[in-house]
């Protein structure tokens, strides 16, 4: 039986993560609420990427909101892209824009934010924020409820 899950190739299976955010392939699915806006929010409070200078591990939490339109991101595929920046080189600015876009290029969201909160590295924190346009007026969109840096936790 055809179903909006039969093309998704790595749900419901072991699947090694893959070795570079370019090897990862993000997987998406039909919209079945397409008519209706709201909000879809991805949390991952221990990204990690690599500092492209020292090689030293650098962490975020990182918060994802989008009002999809057609397509929906599926969560697994995005929980091993975002897995894949552990090996991966690239400076804090760089590792959250590249995710949003890449998301943006997927989706084709009606809207899309990311907040990149960085842990300090030499004693200053790094915070990202990046998003597609004006937020949508008649979606209730929460605040991403983390602090400024006062010893995040």
């Amino acid at each position: 039986m055809e179903t909006i899950y039969s093309d998704l190739k790595q749900l419901g299976g072991k699947t090694e993560l893959p070795e570079t955010p370019e090897q990862a392939v993000l997987e998406r699915v039909a919209n079945p609420q397409a008519d209706v806006s709201y909000c879809v929010r991805f949390t991952a409070p221990e990204f990690t990427s690599l500092c492209p200078m020292t090689g030293q591990p650098d962490f975020a939490h990182i918060v994802i909101d989008y009002v999809p339109d057609q397509w929906l991101v599926e969560s697994k595929s995005l929980k091993l892209f975002l897995g894949a920046f552990r090996n991966h080189g690239a400076f804090h600015e760089d590792c959250t824009v590249s995710i949003a876009r890449r998301l943006v290029e997927l989706l084709s969201p009606r809207w899309l934010r990311i907040g990149g909160y960085w842990y300090p590295r030499g004693g200053i924190p790094i915070d990202v924020f990046w998003q597609t346009g004006a937020m949508p007026a008649d979606v209730w969109i929460p605040d991403q409820g983390v602090p400024p840096y006062r010893g995040r936790g």
